[in-house]
């Protein structure tokens, strides 16, 4: 299959180079996979031992019932955004230069929601209750509310991932070699549904996307609106606000879009794609990161400032504990790492482009990660009798845990990378061949072309 149009030696070289990381693996992919098998099986071994022995084994106490699993899955939930989200909304605005990174951010979003959709189940210590929850839950509960939106997100993010692959899936069930495996060509095969890249395919295939890029941008809103009503529903310190639901949304886009970045500049290193992810791409990405940052810190500055002007008790608890106390190290490095470094790096245009997002990007979800980590413990820490502060210290299974989690989501994406093309070939062959068409023309051509 081709696309129509596309100059033939751009095409070709698109495939050749989207499709070597599916036909050749080097020994150091073989190498990484196992140390992501021996981090997940670590994490595994440390489940089963929560299993055995109950969340004691853990630090979670009466007092702080909730730890580094609650921290992992508002993290998680957050950079699924990343993919589903920003893809949609690049996808509804005609935003051509999106489409080298969008298989990429779907694939973020899938994988994502997966491994977070997990971590509740973790943290409940007994996994068969989850049954119990959907069987007897009460819908007036935000944690059914979860369970609703992260389902319809997971399968609305599947479906957004698989209609742009079809295309694409045709592309390897035609330019699979004849040594490969029957079982990997069936499998190829039944993936494509029978594309032949005809006009009446390509119009349903695009009415469908388009139709799922809309349908995906309030469901994701949604879910991380969800996911802070579990927090800001609950008559905590430091919870007990209206804004959580675009302070979370808001958070999430900004650590999504972080991700989208550390993504493309490995795997553009790794499978040679400089000549499809460009600066450019780092650029405009590093725009919306700005836009985003500029809002989240905004809405930091305004949440801590309603609570410190009105300083009621529990409240000026909570302050002291993030600014001077116990949780202040953590607080203060997610101020600088993930905001005022970020901001200066981006701001500042010292160096080349790439090197300045990633170190960005990188700092930023550190920092985020640490920013769940002062939501969810300094508010149940804070003590609502006059009783001491609750103290909470991860053990080692909860740190094995979140290793594992992080290596899970990093070896599906590995995986992944082997099965699938991460360039969307026929998105990017047709964005070439528009932008060629339209270099062709004259300029007032163009511009109304463009219109």
């Amino acid at each position: 299959m081709r696309t129509r149009g596309a100059p033939e030696a751009y095409h070709e070289r698109l495939e050749r180079t989207v499709l070597a990381p599916l036909k050749k693996t080097s020994n150091g992919y073989y190498a990484f996979v196992l140390l992501l098998l021996a981090v997940f099986g670590w994490g595994l071994y440390a489940y089963i031992t929560q299993l055995r022995h109950g969340l004691l084994v853990t630090g979670m106490r009466d007092q702080v019932f909730w730890g580094l699993y609650l921290v992992n899955f508002v993290f998680f939930i957050g950079i699924s955004h990343a993919g589903t989200l920003i893809s949609a909304i690049l996808r509804v605005t005609n935003a051509g230069w999106r489409t080298p990174v969008t298989r990429m951010a779907e694939l973020i979003t899938v994988v994502a929601i997966s491994i977070g959709a997990l971590m509740p189940i973790i943290d409940l210590g007994r996994p068969e209750r989850v049954w119990h929850i959907i069987v007897f839950g009460r819908f007036q509960s935000p944690l059914m509310w979860d369970i609703i939106s992260i389902t319809s997100y997971l399968t609305g993010s599947l479906i957004y991932l698989y209609l742009p692959l079809i295309p694409d899936f045709a592309i390897l069930r035609d330019r699979l070699d004849r040594a490969a495996s029957p079982l990997k060509r069936r499998i190829y095969s039944l993936l494509s549904v029978g594309w032949a890249n005809t006009p009446e395919q390509r119009h349903k295939l695009e009415r469908s996307i388009g139709t799922m890029a809309v349908t995906i941008i309030p469901i994701a809103i949604s879910v991380h609106t969800v996911v802070s009503f579990v927090f800001s529903m609950t008559l905590r310190p430091g919870w007990d606000s209206t804004v959580f639901g675009i302070y979370f949304v808001i958070g999430a886009i900004f650590s999504g879009i972080a991700s989208i970045l550390i993504v493309m500049a490995i795997f553009r290193k790794i499978y040679h794609l400089e000549e499809y992810i460009t600066e450019r791409h780092f650029r405009n990405l590093g725009n919306l990161m700005l836009v985003m940052l500029l809002l989240y810190t905004y809405l930091t500055f305004g949440e801590y400032l309603t609570v410190g002007y009105k300083m009621e008790i529990v409240e000026k608890n909570l302050l002291y504990l993030l600014m001077f106390g116990e949780q202040a190290p953590l607080f203060w490095l997610f101020v600088v790492a993930g905001l005022i470094v970020p901001l200066i790096l981006i701001l500042f245009k010292i160096g080349s482009v790439i090197p300045r997002m990633l170190v960005s990007a990188v700092l930023i979800n550190v920092a985020m990660w640490i920013k769940r980590f002062v939501i969810v413990i300094p508010s149940i820490q804070v003590p609502l009798m006059p009783f001491e502060f609750g103290s909470y210290t991860p053990s080692w299974v909860e740190w094995s845990v979140t290793a594992g989690a992080f290596a899970a989501f990093m070896l599906i994406f590995a995986v992944f990378a082997k099965l699938i093309p991460l360039i969307s070939i026929w998105e990017v062959a047709e964005e070439h061949e528009l932008e060629a068409s339209h270099a062709a023309m004259p300029l007032s051509s163009a511009q109304e072309v463009r219109r």
